[in-house]
């Protein structure tokens, strides 16, 4: 699960273009919210985990962008790449939670003429990562320091094929990022012409067996677009444990396709997808979330 302490904002006007080649060196290193550590993957060789506070954050492969080793973020790659073609496609996606970027070296990997910004609040741990993570350069991939909700409100509107959110305070998500005026932020910023498809925008909601947070938030959503759909594993979606919901929201239809079923049947993780109908019906008595 991805993680986000909200503070103050280190000069959100700045992107970090620079990119070092020193590579991840084990070890602590302090940043603004605490502290960082860089950790070999002891199932993975030459592989690294991002742990920001004791939490494991971000994982990431030096010979292999596409790889991801969280099965939520895996669950965002095929129904990204269900909605988008790969190769050629121009994506211009926007990532709210920075951490390592793994989501972003793979959008690098599989859509190399995209365009990615990646918001990040702690403005010592985009530092770090940017000088010990091979990330592609700018323009293809800028780092902003910044809160979520700010930069969102201060970019230009219709400029954006996707908007992946993944901020966490602890377990989940700051309320401010979960608000129907938030998520109407996010709207004007989404491209409706984006590739033919429509833009996108990609929720990670992190909730407890009761899914109370999961259900406003999925009311939320379907309350500014037409189209939803919701990815989860069998037993998170019967409110069975703790974990992630990947929630989906578009103005063009979100309809999942057979092989986007298939693909995530088959995943490490099984999962399920969840059609609007089915979304409309799981966030059913849930208003949606307000400032």
């Amino acid at each position: 699960m991805g993680r986000r302490r909200r503070g103050h904002d280190e000069d959100p006007e700045r992107s970090q273009d620079r990119t070092a080649d020193t590579g991840p060196v084990a070890g602590t290193y302090p940043i603004d919210t605490g502290t960082a550590e860089l950790v070999p993957d002891p199932y993975r060789d030459g592989a690294w985990q991002l742990l920001v506070n004791g939490v494991l954050s971000s994982h990431w492969v030096p010979d292999d962008p596409a790889a991801l080793d969280f099965e939520y973020m895996r669950w965002i790659a095929a129904l990204l790449r269900d909605r988008y073609p790969e190769g050629n496609t121009p994506l211009r996606l926007l990532h709210l939670g920075g951490a390592g970027c793994s989501l972003a070296r793979w959008a690098n990997a599989v859509y190399p003429a995209s365009r990615q910004v990646v918001v990040e609040i702690d403005a010592a741990l985009a530092a770090l990562v940017r000088d010990r993570f091979a990330l592609p350069r700018a323009p293809m991939l800028r780092l902003r320091v910044g809160e979520a909700r700010e930069v969102t409100a201060s970019l230009t509107p219709g400029t954006r094929d996707v908007v992946i959110r993944d901020v966490f305070a602890g377990a989940v998500t700051p309320e401010p990022l979960t608000t129907i005026e938030f998520t109407r932020e996010v709207d004007a910023l989404l491209d409706s012409a984006s590739s033919g498809r429509g833009g996108v925008y990609v929720a990670n909601c992190g909730d407890r067996p009761d899914l109370a947070l999961a259900r406003g938030e999925a009311a939320t959503i379907a309350a500014v677009f037409e189209h939803t759909v919701a990815i989860a594993d069998p037993p998170m979606f019967k409110g069975r444990r703790w974990g992630n919901i990947i929630l989906a929201g578009s103005h063009t239809p979100l309809e999942p396709s057979a092989a986007l079923r298939r693909t995530l049947l088959t995943d490490a993780v099984p999962a399920q997808v969840w059609d609007d109908a089915q979304v409309r019906r799981f966030a059913a008595g849930s208003r949606p979330r307000v400032d």
